[in-house]
């Protein structure tokens, strides 16, 4: 992913805040948002991704304990389809993040989870039934299922 998507921004007291389109507010800027709003404006310019189906930074319970998933792609059907975890080009992708999101796999049950520095992006393909995780080249295009 190496397109730079236009995200507006203002300065409020010497901070720079940056416009998220999808939760239609000013969020404070950060290495990590900045990540996450490229990549999803890239799941929606480039993959084709409908903004309908694209959740922004929700909250997860699990194991008690409360999380936020930084974006979710859901299917037409409303379950989720991909998991995406996003940090800071700072930070390296590492077990530990692939462990961060594998707590949130084992609760939502996504096809697939894609981790981003937005220097490095992993896509990993996961066979629900089979139990079976694979790294994949290509981030999947959308595409309407015809499973009901």
């Amino acid at each position: 992913m190496s397109t730079n998507f236009y995200i507006k921004t203002k300065l409020v007291n010497s901070k720079e805040y940056l416009f998220d389109e999808l939760r239609k507010k000013w969020i404070l800027s950060t290495p990590e948002e900045s990540v996450r709003q490229q990549f999803w404006k890239y799941l929606h310019f480039e993959k084709k991704y409908p903004k309908s189906l694209l959740a922004i930074e929700k909250k997860i319970v699990i194991n008690g304990l409360n999380k936020r998933f930084d974006l979710l792609v859901f299917d037409e059907l409303g379950k989720p389809h991909i998991i995406i975890e996003c940090k800071s080009p700072k930070v390296k992708i590492d077990q530990k993040t692939l462990d961060q999101v594998l707590s949130y796999q084992n609760k939502l049950a996504a096809n697939f989870i894609i981790l981003t520095n937005g220097l490095k992006t992993y896509c990993i393909e996961i066979d629900l039934e089979l139990k079976k995780a694979s790294y994949i080249k290509e981030i999947p295009e959308y595409r309407i299922s015809r499973k009901k």
